[in-house]
């Protein structure tokens, strides 16, 4: 049975991984993986001068649709040795909290599954959960599965 796989990406390790991952548990015969990067608008609003926040904005946008692809890519060569022929890839690039942002993404491109990194680049946050990923384990109506 095909599913869509969603797979958030922060360029972090564990992101790294739980791509891996993903490929790794994605059905050969048919499956989407739709790789995701949220750029957070939150450090975007904190900018007070309106010019350096465009600026900036769209510099993030370009660096995460880089980002994705090159993920995206990386995924492609390295993990499926041949075998993603018929997995299809999507890539996304949203703005916003990176939690609300995906778990809306869950809703609006009907997915079955989310695979997410156990926690992103944040230094504190290496020691928990991670705070994106424990918000979306909460509230998400589908199965989530946080590699570290």
């Amino acid at each position: 049975m095909e599913k869509k796989i969603l797979l958030p990406t922060d360029g972090s390790k564990n992101a790294e991984r739980a791509g891996e991952y993903a490929i790794s548990h994605a059905d050969i015969t048919g499956d989407e993986i739709i790789v995701l990067h949220v750029i957070d608008t939150d450090y975007l609003n904190s900018i007070p001068q309106p010019d350096i926040r465009n600026d900036l904005d769209k510099e993030l946008r370009a660096d995460g649709k880089r980002a994705v692809e090159t993920f995206k890519n990386q995924l492609e060569e390295s993990q499926c040795n041949g075998k993603c022929q018929n997995i299809e890839f999507k890539v996304l690039v949203k703005e916003g909290k990176p939690a609300d942002v995906i778990l809306k993404t869950i809703d609006e491109e009907n997915i079955d599954q989310v695979i997410i990194g156990k926690s992103g680049k944040h230094g504190l946050e290496r020691f928990l959960l991670g705070k994106t990923s424990d918000k979306v384990v909460k509230a998400a109506k589908v199965p989530v599965n946080v590699i570290s």
